[in-house]
């Protein structure tokens, strides 16, 4: 006997009915009409025999079968979804590798680099997706991820590629045209950049932290600019118009091209849990693509680099 399921394009108009219980806010997420939606509602009500919503002038409610209807198209969805992520990663066969990353990993350290990987793998095509937000590997055509937190993300292989230490950078033509920096206390001087970032506890070094392990404790933060996010601090240095606290991973080129300087040596080391990791799911821990891009990105990331005097 056939099924009186409803299809996959009723599946999400009544998801995201129950979702919103506003015909009008799914209409507008579906790309319908609110009439088009209240129709394919009755249509799965008539087909199920099963009063799904209670209508008043204003408002709708789930019934309790709704509710049980609504929960089931839901994981119903996501599955479906997840399967369709894996098959066209398996469809992709070893020609595509998708990598999502944050755009300060991305323009500070990742694209400096990579024309070695292509040299090396040439039968492998990296594709960015470039985002601030996590993505989820069972939902998003993504590969592989490069994350910055604590590492611990379940279903997911993770590697450490390498310890946050936050130094203070500015331009040479900011030295070269500014107060002098002799000592620590001549920062005072200028207009010093950072960002704010907090998560489970832990804060992200900032000049009155900086100052402290120099030494200075009346430090007034008056002078300070908070931006964003690390990348517009850097900007800010590399324009003459800031002292930063930056990543000296994301500065390293920077500073060996002199672009940037240093005017003290004293580095601040973010707390342990949290670092750069390279993350894909333990599903495809032996797909080829990756094993390439894995054991090419632990490489290059273990290769010796100046080592910043640490506080």
């Amino acid at each position: 006997m056939a099924r009186l399921l409803p299809g996959t394009r009723a599946l999400r108009t009544l998801e995201a009915a129950a979702r919103h219980l506003n015909f009008t806010r799914a209409a507008d997420e579906l790309g319908l009409t609110p009439a088009a939606v209240s129709h394919q509602i009755k249509e799965i009500e008539d087909q199920l025999g099963i009063v799904l919503f209670t209508r008043t002038s204003r408002t709708i409610r789930l019934t309790e079968a709704g509710a049980v209807l609504f929960e089931a198209s839901t994981d119903a969805l996501d599955l479906l979804g997840r399967a369709v992520s894996r098959a066209h990663k398996l469809a992709r066969g070893t020609a595509l590798l998708k990598v999502t990353l944050d755009a300060q990993f991305a323009t500070k350290w990742l694209m400096r680099r990579v024309d070695d990987f292509r040299k090396q793998r040439p039968g492998i095509e990296l594709r960015f997706d470039i985002a601030s937000e996590l993505r989820d590997f069972d939902l998003d055509d993504v590969d592989v991820g490069i994350r910055f937190g604590a590492g611990k993300y379940p279903g997911l292989c993770t590697h450490r590629l390498f310890d946050n230490i936050i130094i203070p950078v500015c331009s040479p033509s900011l030295l070269a045209s500014g107060p002098p920096l002799r000592e620590p206390r001549d920062l005072f001087r200028h207009t010093l950049a950072h960002i704010e970032w907090a998560r489970q506890g832990v804060t992200w070094p900032n000049w009155r932290m900086w100052m402290a392990a120099a030494g200075v404790d009346d430090f007034d933060d008056s002078r300070t600019i908070v931006f964003g996010t690390s990348t517009d601090a850097v900007q800010a240095a590399l324009d003459g118009n800031a002292v930063a606290l930056a990543d000296f991973a994301m500065v390293a080129n920077d500073l060996s091209e002199g672009r940037l300087i240093r005017p003290f040596e004293l580095g601040i080391k973010v707390p342990p849990d949290f670092a750069y990791h390279l993350v894909y799911p333990v599903a495809f821990a032996n797909d080829p693509r990756i094993v390439a891009f894995r054991d090419w990105l632990l490489n290059e990331v273990h290769n010796p680099q100046p080592d910043p005097s640490l506080g």
